[in-house]
């Protein structure tokens, strides 16, 4: 489990960190965006006593808020965008290579 985790973030952070850097210019603010978010989405969001895919919804909207607060408390211009960005950009990307790697 723990693998998988790191197999997920890691790719989370390889998508998301450009992403972030072109919004502020500081891969800093990039990697913390997500590496402040990940952990409970992936081991916290699964233990809510609900089906598969609304927790999914739940986890996306708080990583999705979490990180635009986390970029206007460092002055990123328009924080919600980026964020909704970076995060639609490594979800769909995750569940493509999910089903045709069934990798993470």
């Amino acid at each position: 489990m723990l693998r998988d985790w790191l197999v997920a973030f890691t790719l989370t952070q390889l998508l998301e960190m450009p992403v972030y850097f072109k919004a502020s210019k500081s891969w800093r603010i990039g990697f913390f965006a997500s590496a402040m978010t990940h952990p409970l989405v992936w081991f916290v969001f699964p233990l809510l006593p609900i089906d598969y895919w609304p927790m999914v919804a739940c986890a996306e909207v708080f990583a999705v808020v979490a990180e635009a607060i986390w970029l206007r408390v460092n002055k990123v211009p328009n924080p919600f965008w980026w964020s909704l960005g970076a995060n639609a950009f490594s979800f769909t990307t995750g569940l493509i290579i999910r089903e045709t790697t069934g990798l993470v």
